[in-house]
């Protein structure tokens, strides 16, 4: 297993680098990252050059590249200017932004994973039973919905909550902004107070998505194991219904979701979007909307190099828990 392990680490650095170099052209054909500061007033030439010399705009893309890959590995990932004015340590911002989306993916994946695994098991084996219909249509509805409806609807809700709690004298609850760099403050049941509050509505929009993606795929899997040879074999050996399921079709069952739960999860830490922009969390999403709307390279460069890693370590989990949950899978 571990000699499986650092064989796929050193094959992911040439994939890296592959990646690194469609990444960097491509972006570098997108567009002129000093184009908008071009069309701002008062902009003086010598302005321009200045940028674009720090930028390394005047040099050949190959070198500008191999620049920035020095740099990258040394642990240099550049600045970001926008418009000329301030800049921002990419390294800083990009790892920030990763801890702001963690913070709010870890709950809302494992939330999700739990509830869908023991939804869908259940689902399986009470196929056709109310239960079953009920996930099904829950499960489908959540489906048929775009994330950003979801999370609209929440946070209409929330706020009409708010402003009920308002009228009746107490504190408002649910919060709509991500919460402050410097974390909660006040008493234990205050700050807990402020945490749920604050992660109560975007979670919960993250959990519904994920959670019927979960719920459906592990439904699925569980039923075509129960049908399988095996465990027709061991009911026929009179081993208890619990045994059977427990022993020898959950586990088998788990290997689909655990190659969806490596995708969902490498997604979403990469950036939820919609949710992040929603309800104004400046994660990995709002990164990357801010560096596509700016056109600065060097972030979207920092962006992509992290997304690319959090990929590849997700997939890397996924065949890890291959060779646990199924004792005939080798990783030779």
């Amino acid at each position: 297993m571990i000699r499986y392990i650092i064989r796929r680490l050193l094959i992911s650095i040439p994939i890296l680098l592959i990646g690194s170099i469609l990444a960097f052209f491509l972006v570098s054909a997108a567009g002129n990252p000093v184009a908008e500061l071009k069309a701002k007033p008062g902009t003086t030439p010598q302005q321009i050059h200045d940028l674009e010399v720090s930028l390394g705009l005047d040099q050949p893309i190959i070198v500008r590249y191999w620049r920035w890959l020095v740099n990258f590995i040394q642990g240099d990932w550049g600045q970001s200017i926008a418009l000329g004015q301030a800049k921002v340590d990419i390294f800083s911002s990009v790892m920030r932004a990763l801890w702001i989306t963690a913070r709010l993916v870890v709950g809302a994946e494992i939330l999700a994973i739990v509830l869908g695994v023991v939804v869908g098991v259940i689902a399986a084996v009470k196929q056709y039973s109310i239960f079953d219909y009920l996930a099904t249509s829950s499960a489908f509805l959540m489906f048929s919905m775009p994330i950003v409806c979801v999370a609209v609807i929440l946070k209409t809700y929330g706020i009409r909550f708010n402003n009920l709690l308002e009228s009746m004298g107490m504190d408002r609850w649910l919060s709509t902004v991500s919460p402050a760099s410097g974390g909660f403050q006040g008493s234990f049941g205050h700050q807990i107070f402020q945490y749920t509050g604050t992660y109560l509505l975007p979670t919960l929009s993250l959990t519904l998505i994920s959670f019927a993606a979960y719920s459906r795929f592990q439904r699925a899997s569980m039923l075509e194991t129960l049908n399988s040879d095996y465990v027709r074999t061991a009911r026929a050996k009179g081993i208890s219904q619990r045994r059977v399921i427990f022993r020898h079709a959950f586990r088998n069952a788990l290997i689909p979701v655990s190659t969806l739960f490596s995708l969902n999860a490498a997604a979403l830490f990469s950036g939820a979007i919609v949710t992040e922009t929603v309800f104004g969390w400046r994660g990995m999403g709002f990164m990357l909307v801010q560096s596509i709307r700016t056109f600065d390279p060097y972030m979207l460069m920092g962006w992509l190099m992290v997304t690319a890693t959090l990929v590849i370590l997700f997939n890397l989990v996924a065949d890890i828990m291959y060779g646990i949950l199924d004792p005939r899978i080798r990783l030779a």
